[in-house]
């Protein structure tokens, strides 16, 4: 039996799921992977079945279960520190914590106007004053931490880390609904997107029979 069990939405449109996936897969440890679809009748029975909070994703480890994202990224990188999660200089590993809160708690008109979706492709789509802020926002976490943290790699602190996985869906949101980027978030963007376990999992979200009709045709929120 496997020690590591891993509960998530729809990987079409489950960021948050994405997040924490993300973060396992880069551990190497295997781990069975639970999909439940979300926003079904039956949806809530099957979450609770799994998760305390009724809500994905959720990491059970033996007898340990952790039902955030972030707590589980943090779970994971203090269980595997040979994963290099956070940046190992102290100021570089405080600014990708804090850029990692900061989307863990933040972006709530971007995320809710311009929702993650594998499958879509919405040029201009979702953009009020407030998502465009958002976004705006995002543009200047991903330039201050490659100037001056990313000069050891392609990602946001040189080596992958929880900052890019937090990420991720932003760069899925930003290529569905083609938010124009200069050429250092363009590349950036291209290397979250050229990451094997991202390319896994947005073919296992194109295959995926399930839809979501306020993921689709989202009611935009000034």
């Amino acid at each position: 039996m496997n020690d590591w069990v891993l509960a998530i939405g729809n990987k079409n449109y489950s960021s948050w799921s994405l997040r924490a996936w993300l973060a396992m897969k880069h551990t190497g440890v295997p781990f069975r992977e639970v999909v439940i679809p979300l926003y079904r009748p039956e949806s809530r029975a099957l979450i609770l079945t799994h998760s305390p909070s009724g809500r994905v994703p959720l990491l059970r480890h033996g007898a340990t279960v952790i039902w955030d994202s972030l707590a589980i990224c943090e779970y994971l990188a203090e269980t595997f520190p040979e994963a290099r999660l956070w940046p190992g200089d102290r100021e570089a590993r405080a600014i990708a914590r804090s850029a990692s809160a900061e989307m863990h708690s933040g972006f709530t008109a971007m995320r809710t106007n311009m929702p993650m979706n594998v499958r879509a492709h919405r040029p201009g789509v979702g953009r009020t004053i407030e998502a465009v802020r958002d976004v705006d926002r995002v543009r200047t976490i991903w330039t201050d931490s490659l100037q001056r943290f990313g000069k050891g790699g392609p990602f946001l602190f040189g080596e992958f880390s929880i900052a890019d996985a937090m990420y991720a869906p932003v760069v899925l949101r930003f290529r569905a609904y083609d938010v124009q980027l200069d050429a250092r978030l363009h590349e950036y963007c291209s290397t979250i997107l050229k990451l094997p376990a991202l390319e896994e999992w947005m073919a296992a979200a194109r295959a995926e029979p399930w839809t979501i009709d306020a993921f689709e045709y989202p009611e935009i929120v000034a």
